[in-house]
């Protein structure tokens, strides 16, 4: 289990000024620094402290362990001040107690250095993307584990806070979910978040939080991206909305200086347009005139056939008049004539007016008589089905005399069958005698249910026997054979992977493709002189996994293996590629001088998949294999080679190239390799093969065994069934014999309930009968009635008939006076006829005339209506053109004048051009339309461009000095941080047109003979940038507002020297000056060497004490951790300082407390200084 434990560094390999390592704990037995004499010797103490050992070290041994004090630092707020993890990442149980400063966390690769960053990230919010490495937080659970657990104390704000907060993360690898609490009480992501924003803390800005996966994305910062994380570092957040204001309102500048441009050009077009058309479109226009003038005179058209009506009707009621008076004249004269004439037509008219009465009276007289016919036909209907309903009834009471001497007889002889004696039935005795059988025949049944369970058993036996003789054959064929062999070593591997196989086997029809096993069974070595050396290039899982060429079966297997067969330790992998996919970096024939025989993927065969996945997960084709030991110069050659990994025939060799940190940034491991277990030859077992051919000898006697058992039971099995058929046979016969007498004595039972049905129906037949009797004496008496209402209505219509041809001889006397009365008035006029026919004349001209008079009124108010409505729609319309036309015209224009003037004005227009002139002319008011909206809008623009402009002013006028000011106070501490390395640097504003593309850019000048030039990928190295980089987040001190910064790994690829001095720097600039001399620096200037610590960490607990002071340049000091997996010897140190020692390994003791690192490194100074006295 890794463990967090202060402080404990060892010497870098290969380190290249090869300077020894020496000790760097600290202890606080002493609380102030040893006074040296002149001569540079320590001053005697009263008492010497004594070591862990028991031993009082010398005078010189004594100035080791006489620091410094503690530094009088406090954790300011919002800095980390513990952190506890369980089952994160590496750790099992670990925590952390960084100081108020810097922290130097140290160790070998891999011991979980950076698992203390991502703690750090995950535990106060953010997400794994700020890390760079697994994108899910159930990753960074502990392998084995479903839970994993990250604690961080954080320093409080006294004016906020009662204590420290604490914020706990629980990470669930089920779901993938994280829980926070906040002391103690549950909270969410978003609150812990705002508290550590409350705090100014920024995970997400690079200027602060740079773990190791992002060093190559901070340097490849743009300029622009480095402004933004300079000010969210630097600059309260006020900073940061006003660089985003000015942006905004920049682009809205833009995007209102785009539309008055469009806006300009667009009014230029179309203004040059209204100019080229005017000219037609004044002819145009004059035209529409003309065609308006003709509109106006063919829609007046009505109004001139108005007046030529009104003349024609004015004439007309003229001669109606006239030929009106004429008539009335001559009726004046021809009246004494025509007097008699008209008496006789009165009269006529009176004697008609009888006539027409007396028919009317013969009318009614008839329908009265019809009314009383249909009474008659009415009542004879109704006789006959009285008589009818009579005939029914007399036939229903046929049927029920009938009945009653049946039934009568029926009941008789019931009577007889009740009187006769009733035979004897023991019902229990038959039952009895049938339950006895049916008791016999379950005996018989459950002894053949048992037996066939026996039968069962003994079957099932046998098989699983079976089953135990072919598995041992197959067994004993193994042991036999290399592939059963390689199976037998699969299955004591893995017994899942083992079963899993087995299952593929019998299923490879159910794949698209073939699907092969662990290379374990599918592969050889070629040549077994090199097993040793392919089984070290690979791994336990590598050797058991499942080979799947397609993706639809690495589904379909994974659901059968995990789903199904439910097995846990499968290893699978989906290989779609084919291995000339993969390639080696150098050709064979190179491999020489590096003292390797080829690759591994030489020496290995097997199906090309399943070498394909190798090669895409152990590397096999680019992992070259030795047949002797490397020498010195070929490890420096293959260190510095294309070839990361080889084998040779004792060891495994592996180098780690960082690129980002320079080409010197590398490390290798070595690795001893063990004999091989897969791919060897080993003899028959002979004891295995002895055990098997036992146990198939002793499985096959019991089967035979067992086959007699299930015979004798089949054949017991079979007597039992024929005597349970004997037995269902004696049942069945005295069940029949019982069911006949049970039906005689039931038939006989149900007599007197027979014989009382037979008398409710004879009783009920004799009512019927009575009753039909009733019911024809009704009927007889409702005949009887119609009969008389049928003579009273014959009297009735005899009476009628004789009125009726009374009143016919009456109408016969009015039509004979009528014919008289006619041929009178024939006789008159025949005398008067030549006045009658003067008369007559004179009254077709008045009709004539009054005639001609309704008509031209008809038509005039037709005309009129017609006006009306035109007068109507002009007035709707707003066609003033038209109304003015109907109030001024000529009232002396006939409509033969109207129509001469509307062909003129159309020869008119004939004579000038035809287009389309409505058209343009619209098209040509549109547009001038549209010209002044334009010019409104651009005015509009022109005063919004001005605000614009005055509010960007307004805001830069606030932003921009700030910004300058800022920029320049990291300049000068950039500079002067370059300048102690012996370089230089300056930092400047990139400031353009477009506020979005506004840039920090950093200067740097690493030689005298050049310039300063911009920090880029391409003009430094990497260690020149790493130097920058980290000057640059130093420079940021003095300004910050995030209580701790953290920096992964950042010294990787400097070289010593800039290493040393970065160190120092950074030394300096994270304990506000209270630096420590290095051994060489303080053994200039005072003849001594020392070292402080400001406390020491031991799993957990902290001994000093931290009392909050102002540091030198007056800000609070940031709290730092620097992320290294290795340190120079003889570096700075200073009060404040805390080393974070990562051990970690497979001797490490589960309790860190039994491992005394501090009294270890008490001892070895204390040795160290009485050597340097000899």
């Amino acid at each position: 289990m890794p463990s967090a434990v202060t402080p404990q560094r060892r010497s870098r390999e290969n380190s290249s000024d090869g300077e020894s390592s020496p000790p760097s704990d600290d202890s606080q037995s002493a609380s102030k620094r040893a006074r040296f004499n002149l001569n540079g010797a320590a001053a005697r103490t009263s008492q010497s402290p004594i070591l862990r050992n028991g031993h009082r070290p010398n005078g010189l041994a004594q100035q080791e362990i006489l620091r410094a004090g503690p530094s009088q630092i406090k954790h300011q707020p919002g800095s980390i001040v513990r952190v506890k993890l369980a089952n994160f990442v590496t750790y099992t149980a670990v925590e952390f107690l960084p100081g108020p400063s810097l922290n130097m966390v140290i160790g070998p690769n891999g011991t979980g250095k950076s698992t203390l960053v991502c703690a750090i990230c995950l535990g106060l919010g953010w997400g794994p993307q700020h890390l760079g490495r697994a994108k899910d937080v159930s990753e960074y659970v502990k392998h084995g584990e479903q839970e994993a657990t990250i604690e961080i104390e954080l320093a409080r704000d006294p004016r906020r806070h009662r204590r420290n907060p604490v914020i706990k993360c629980n990470i669930k690898r089920e779901n993938n979910k994280c829980t926070f609490s906040i002391d103690g009480k549950l909270s969410n992501k978003k609150t812990v978040i705002e508290l550590c924003r409350s705090f100014t803390i920024q995970i997400d800005n690079l200027c602060q939080f740079l773990p190791q996966d992002k060093v190559v994305e901070f340097a490849a910062m743009t300029p622009v991206e480095l402004l933004r994380s300079t000010q969210r570092a630097v600059a309260p957040q006020e900073m940061l909305d006003m660089h985003d204001e000015l942006k905004d309102h920049r682009q809205k500048q833009k995007g209102i200086q785009a539309k008055s441009d469009a806006q300009q050009d667009a009014l230029k077009n179309l203004e040059k347009r209204q100019r080229m058309q005017a000219d037609d479109v004044q002819r145009m226009r004059h035209r529409e005139v003309i065609k308006e003038r003709v509109r106006v005179l063919e829609a007046s058209r009505p109004l001139a056939a108005y007046r030529a009506v009104k003349q024609r009707h004015t004439e007309a009621k003229d001669r109606k008049n006239h030929a009106a008076n004429e008539l009335k004249k001559l009726e004046q004269d021809v009246e004494p004539s025509l007097r008699a004439v008209n008496d006789k037509k009165d009269y006529q008219r009176q004697v008609g007016a009888m006539t027409n009465g007396r028919r009317k009276v013969v009318q009614d007289a008839e329908k009265a008589a019809d009314g009383i016919n249909r009474k008659l036909e009415a009542l004879h209907g109704r006789k006959s089905e009285l008589e009818a309903e009579r005939e029914a009834e007399v036939n229903a009471g046929k049927e029920a005399r009938k009945e009653i001497p049946r039934l009568q007889g029926n009941i008789a002889a019931l009577k007889r069958r009740i009187d006769e004696e009733q035979p004897d039935l023991d019902i229990s005795g038959y039952n009895e005698r049938i339950r006895g059988k049916q008791r016999a025949i379950d005996e018989a049944v459950e002894k053949v249910s048992d037996l066939q369970r026996k039968q069962q058993d003994l079957k099932y036996r046998g098989q699983e026997r079976n089953q135990r003789i072919e598995q041992a054959r197959r067994n004993l064929e193994n042991l036999e054979s290399q592939a059963g062999q390689q199976e037998t070593k699969l299955k004591s591997m893995s017994r899942d992977t083992s079963a899993a196989w087995d299952w593929i086997k019998t299923h490879q029809d159910e794949f698209e493709k073939p699907v092969y096993g662990p290379p374990i069974v599918e592969c050889s070595v070629t040549d077994l002189r090199y097993v040793d050396q392919i089984e070290a290039v690979l791994q336990r899982s590598q050797l058991l996994t499942i080979t799947c060429q397609t993706q639809n079966d690495f589904k379909k297997l994974g659901n059968v293996l995990h789903g199904e067969l439910r097995l846990s330790e499968i290893n699978m992998q989906h290989m779609p590629g084919t291995l000339a996919d993969f390639s080696p970096p150098i050709e064979r024939d190179q491999l020489s001088r590096y003292g390797l025989i080829g690759w591994a993927l030489d020496y290995i065969t097997g199906p090309e998949p399943v070498m394909a996945m190798l090669c895409a997960s152990a590397r096999l084709e680019r992992t070259g294999l030795g047949d002797r030991d490397t020498t010195s110069e070929q490890f420096e050659l293959l260190q510095n080679g294309p070839i990361e990994n080889w084998v040779t025939k004792h060891s495994s060799y592996r180098v780690v190239r960082r690129r980002e940190y320079g080409p010197s940034a590398t490390s290798t491991s070595v690795r001893e390799i063990r004999k091989a277990q897969v791919w060897t030859n080993q003899p028959v077992d002979m004891r295995a093969k002895r055990n098997l051919q036992e146990n198939i000898e002793g499985w096959a006697g019991e089967v035979k065994e067992f086959t007699a058992e299930v015979d004798a039971a089949q054949a017991e099995i079979v007597q039992l069934r024929t005597t349970i058929r004997e037995i269902k046979e004696e049942v069945s016969s005295l069940q029949t014999e019982k069911a006949g007498k049970q039906k005689v004595l039931s038939e006989l039972r149900a007599l007197p309930t027979k014989l009382a049905q037979q008398e409710e129906r004879l009783a009920a037949a004799q009512q019927s009968l009575a009753e039909m009797r009733q019911r024809v004496q009704q009927i007889r008496e409702k005949q009887d009635q119609v009969t008389r209402e049928r003579a009273e209505a014959a009297l009735d219509y005899v009476a009628t008939l004789e009125a009726l041809q009374a009143r016919h001889h009456e109408v016969h006397e009015a039509e004979i006076m009528s014919i008289e009365a006619a041929s009178d008035l024939a006789t008159l006029e025949e005398k008067n006829a030549s006045v009658t026919g003067l008369l007559d004349v004179k009254r077709r001209e008045s009709e004539q005339a009054v005639a001609e008079y309704q008509r031209l009124a008809s038509a005039g108010k037709e005309v009129l209506k017609a006006v009306n409505e035109m007068k109507a729609k002009a007035e709707n319309s707003g066609d003033a053109a038209l109304l003015d036309h109907i109030q001024n015209c000529s009232a002396e224009q006939t409509s033969q004048q109207l129509e001469e003037e509307i062909e003129s004005e159309k020869a008119r227009l004939e004579l000038m051009h035809e287009g389309n002139d409505r058209g343009i002319i619209k098209e040509y008011e549109a547009r001038e339309q549209k010209i002044g909206n334009l010019r409104t809008s651009l005015e509009s623009l022109k005063e919004e461009l001005e605000q614009a402009g005055e509010r960007i002013q307004g805001v830069r006028e606030r932003w921009e000095p700030e910004l300058d000011r800022l920029v320049g106070l990291i300049s000068r501490s950039f500079g002067e941080n370059m300048r102690e390395i012996g370089c230089a640097g300056e930092v400047e504003v990139g400031k353009d047109e477009e506020f979005e593309n506004w840039s920090i850019k950093v200067l740097v000048k690493f030689r005298e003979s050049e310039p300063l030039t911009p920090l880029d990928s391409h003009r430094q190295s990497g260690g020149e940038r790493a130097v920058s980089t980290i000057f640059y987040l130093m420079s940021l001190q003095s300004l910050t507002r995030s209580p701790f910064r953290v920096v992964d790994e950042i010294n990787q690829g400097m070289d010593p020297r800039n290493e040393r001095l970065v160190h120092r720097r950074m030394v300096g600039i994270a304990c506000g000056g209270d630096v420590l001399l290095d051994d060489a620096s303080a053994s200039r200037a005072n003849g001594t060497t020392t070292q402080s610590f400001d406390s020491v960490t031991v799993n957990g607990d902290v001994e000093g004490e931290d009392v909050h002071v102002a540091s030198t340049n007056g800000m609070p000091q940031s709290q730092y951790f620097l992320i290294t997996p290795k340190l120079l010897p003889s570096l700075t140190y200073a009060r404040g300082m805390r080393v974070l020692c990562i051990a970690s390994g497979e001797h490490m003791p589960e309790k860190a407390d039994k491992v005394d690192f501090r009294g270890c490194v008490d001892l070895a100074r204390g040795l160290r200084s009485t050597l340097a006295v000899r």
